[in-house]
């Protein structure tokens, strides 16, 4: 240790800077790793700390990066913790190739070469987990990448595992774009292993040539995967205890971007017979649909025969997708019943599933199970909704399963005011209450319970719920007691003047403690929204306001902000000439690009309140509804949701423009 601590004093460290600040910790961390009761710790520090979240390259990293490079090169460290360093010098490489120049300290690259002449002899470190760890780092040596290849190639011929062995393949082919020397001899090499090696190196080999070559399409490769997906067992897909599924789904996108050949392998894989598989296959499927219309036909009707897989956790995934494209799983709605039946599906977070899927279909059949479910010990749904990208099967929310079932409310209002009453977590009440504004005026038969909570931390979701009931609820509520509640708001809960305030103006028509609160952010570059929102519930009286709302309506192209000051200005002067255009171009970007968000689908919301002054909008909404790529975020089990709400809004607003009457909602997509 101390000749490779040597000169670890001579630098200022002082002088140099981490995510956290000043980088004289540093030396501290790099001794630790030599400490073998604190060389775990000092190992994730050093993550932390100097790389922390990757983007950029700090000035304390190319200092770091020798020590840490010998560290892990010293087999005396705990094998573990200089996997973990390897790691982090692979990673501050890729940072350093990927984040914008300004944000690499200029001493990086020399402290990077050095480092490549030290990492190429760890090509031959004794454990496996090293050698690959090493020939990940080594992709991200572009500077050197003829050299590096060669060495590559030169190690995979002698390498006796599977795991290092792939990341050489890799490696090569993330680095051939960057060689000076022309590159068919590494192409070359790499196509005889994904015509003739083992399966594993051939999926490898159609990875790395898609890195080698991107953009360019190549049959070799669609034949290829089908030749190992089909033609081999899964074990030998890829090595040791990486997840089948997961391989799988990469497998599906080495494919390529050639839709049919895509939709094609999901199908088969869906009806494999190794159930890891047909999980694999699923989420596949999963991702396609989330984000193509067309994939609804191609996909829907081989996910469906898994809603009586072996496997239970593919029937409840099978459940999910089916209930995420909503409308267009009518075809299946007798199965969904078949598994809330009492005799039905025996897992029950399968079940869960399928009765959310029939409450998405408006199947009155999910009404009995989830009495069942409000009755008994196990609800089997979540008090808050999860917003989160990927396919993981957290369970869904209460609200997000009946809160389209207020035409229920005679069977299930009595069994959710029962609970209401009972409840004892603040979760529990938040979440009821939120279930019970979003039936609106069929709640009100709850007025009493959710009065009950007006002296509760409950207070906010109460007066929600309240003011969403309307008319019934503010006769029932005395006015002075609301105001006592604006004057003492409960302890804790920042945010609870604001949504007190508005509830309030909603139910008892008198906004002035909302004007008095929000209006001066209407000069503020934060919670203009708020503001623009309630002067537009206003209507005519808030004509006074109009001229600020009017500097504000050019201020921002896109996002919330143009909405709630657009719909403020229309509602107070009905004119729509000068809302038009700036609602308009704050959506049109979405209809190209995708990635449209709620405010996106309540500006279209709002052409169609505005009618025929919104023609000009014409050629956009027809834009959402056309597209075959979803409009919207892809990756997430409320694409196809959020998809169905935009498309239902667009044709609103298009019907309102002709002045037709609205119908039932179009056709599943």
């Amino acid at each position: 240790m101390s000749d490779v601590l040597a000169d670890l004093d001579d630098i200022d460290w002082a002088a140099l800077r981490h995510a956290y600040g000043g980088a004289e910790d540093v030396p501290a961390m790099l001794r630790d790793l030599y400490q073998p009761e604190k060389a775990a710790d000092a190992a994730d520090d050093l993550l932390v700390y100097v790389h922390h979240q990757g983007g950029g390259i700090y000035s304390s990293a190319p200092a770091a990066l020798p020590y840490v490079l010998g560290a892990a090169a010293d087999p005396a460290i705990a094998p573990a913790v200089r996997h973990e360093l390897l790691e982090l010098v692979g990673s501050m490489a890729a940072s350093a190739n990927t984040a914008e120049p300004r944000f690499v300290h200029p001493t990086w690259p020399a402290a990077w070469d050095l480092a490549v002449t030290d990492l190429l002899p760890l090509l031959d470190d004794p454990a496996a987990a090293h050698r690959a760890a090493v020939a990940e780092a080594l992709a991200e040596a572009r500077h050197r990448a003829d050299e590096v290849i060669a060495a590559l190639r030169a190690r995979w011929a002698l390498e006796p595992e599977t795991e290092p062995g792939l990341q050489l393949i890799d490696a090569v082919g993330s680095l051939i774009p960057y060689a000076d020397a022309p590159p068919e001899e590494a192409l070359d090499w790499l196509r005889r292993l994904m015509d003739a090696a083992e399966p594993a190196a051939r999926l490898g080999a159609v990875q790395a040539l898609r890195h080698a070559l991107p953009g360019q399409e190549d049959d070799a490769y669609a034949r290829t995967v089908f030749e190992v997906l089909l033609d081999s067992e899964p074990a030998a897909w890829q090595p040791g205890d990486y997840p089948v599924k997961a391989t799988v789904i990469r497998a599906i996108r080495l494919l390529g971007e050639d839709r049919a050949i895509r939709a094609d392998a999901t199908r088969r894989l869906l009806a494999h017979p190794d159930d890891s598989v047909r999980a694999g296959a699923l989420q596949a499927a999963a991702d396609a649909l989330g984000r193509r219309r067309s994939a609804v036909p191609e996909l829907l009707p081989a996910v469906a025969r898994l809603l009586s897989d072996p496997a239970p956790d593919n029937r409840l995934f099978a459940a999910r997708v089916l209930g995420m494209c909503g409308r267009a799983a009518r075809p299946w709605a007798d199965a969904l019943a078949a598994m809330v039946a009492d005799d039905g599906e025996p897992y029950l977070p399968a079940q869960d599933h399928a009765v959310w899927a029939l409450s998405r279909l408006g199947d009155a059949r999910c009404v009995p199970p989830l009495v069942r479910r409000l009755t008994g010990e196990r609800l089997g749904f979540a008090y808050h909704s999860v917003h989160s990208d990927g396919w993981w099967t957290y369970d869904l929310s209460l609200t997000e399963t009946a809160g389209g079932l207020g035409a229920h409310a005679d069977v299930l209002l009595p069994l959710l005011r029962g609970r209401l009453a009972a409840a004892s977590t603040l979760e529990e009440r938040r979440a009821l209450c939120q279930l019970l504004e979003s039936w609106g005026g069929a709640a009100a038969p709850a007025i009493p319970e959710l009065l009950a909570l007006l002296d509760t931390d409950s207070a906010v979701w109460a007066l929600d719920a309240l003011a969403a009931i309307g008319p019934a609820a503010a006769a029932a509520v005395p006015q002075e007691r609301l105001r006592a509640l604006l004057d003492a708001p409960p302890e804790g809960q920042p945010f609870a003047q604001r949504c007190l305030t508005l509830a309030y103006g909603r139910l008892t028509g008198d906004r002035e403690p909302a004007l008095a609160l929000l209006l001066p952010q209407l000069g503020e570059p934060y919670g203009q929204g708020n503001a623009a929102t309630l002067l537009g519930e206003l209507g005519p009286a808030g004509a006074p306001y109009v001229p600020r709302l009017r500097e504000l309506l050019p201020l921002h192209e896109e996002g919330w902000l143009p909405f709630c000051v657009g719909q403020a200005l229309w509602r107070i002067t009905g004119e729509g000439d000068e809302v038009v255009p700036v609602l308009i171009r704050a959506i049109a970007p979405f209809a190209e690009r995708g990635g449209a968000y709620r405010a996106v689908t309540e500006t279209v919301r709002l052409l169609a309140e505005i009618g025929a002054p919104a023609a000009p909008a014409e050629p956009v909404l027809k834009a959402f509804l056309d597209a075959d790529e979803r409009p919207v975020s892809h990756g997430t089990w409320r694409s196809v949701p959020e998809d169905d709400e935009l498309c239902d809004a667009a044709r609103a607003a298009l019907l309102a423009i002709s002045g037709e009457s609205p119908s039932e909602p179009g056709p599943p997509r």
